[in-house]
């Protein structure tokens, strides 16, 4: 009986701690381990020209190459709504009247059941409903800036980019995180690009502090909250 208790313990305490478990946060690379992706360029010493370090005459400062900077400007705007009804009825009806036999209702009598007389009629009534209603809305709204780096360049032109802004308001600290890929024609002549255009995008906006916290709901709700919860 103790190791059954001991056992249900442990049950009981992994499932309150997956209740109030967090979803990973997205790592982003850092300059160090950006620039160290970088294929490293021949230094032809006493020479003008060198190839990291180019410049362009006649084009746009634009990312190309892996460790540029580009500016992400944020303009996510999500609406979804779904509605579902559901309505069935069904009623069954079965009327069976006595058989006459010779001309004569049929009737019999059972001492075991009932000393009055009986006959075969008999009536079966049934009916069922089902009614179901759902209603789902969501709305989400993100804009701002954040400068990413390109992380690298893939075979066919286009760049991977990874960045971060960190925010410390007020006893709290609030993150923006994007990741994606985007093509180099899109990019504007400021050397800016509108967040609807990266390619698989993975944005994450979130804090932590006295603000978040208070935001939060509490360990016991998640759990009562989460699947684990049988009801």
């Amino acid at each position: 009986m103790r190791r059954l208790n001991i056992k249900l313990v442990i049950i009981v305490g992994a499932v309150l701690l997956a209740g109030c478990a967090s979803p990973p946060k997205n790592k982003i690379a850092t300059a160090e381990e950006i620039f160290a992706m970088a294929p490293t360029q021949r230094v032809d010493n006493g020479a003008i020209f060198q190839l990291n370090r180019g410049i362009a005459l006649y084009e746009d400062n634009k990312a190309r190459n892996i460790g540029d900077m580009i500016t992400i400007v944020l303009s996510e705007k999500t609406n979804a709504t779904k509605s579902a009804s559901t309505n069935t009825s069904k009623d069954n009806s079965i009327d069976v009247t006595n058989p006459t036999l010779l001309g004569l209702p049929t009737a019999f009598s059972s001492s075991l059941l009932s000393s009055r007389a009986m006959s075969l009629a008999s009536t079966l009534e049934s009916s069922k409903s089902f009614a179901g209603d759902g209603d789902s809305s969501q709305s989400n709204q993100l804009t701002g800036s954040v400068t990413a780096l390109v992380t690298a360049v893939l075979p066919n032109g286009y760049l991977r980019i990874e960045g971060e802004k960190n925010i410390n308001i007020n006893q709290g600290d609030e993150y923006i995180r994007i990741k994606g890929i985007i093509r180099p024609v899109d990019i504007r002549s400021d050397n800016t690009i509108s967040s609807t255009q990266v390619a698989n995008a993975e944005i994450s906006y979130g804090g932590s502090g006295v603000i978040a916290s208070s935001n939060d709901m509490g360990w016991l709700g998640k759990f009562f909250n989460s699947t684990w919860w049988p009801f």
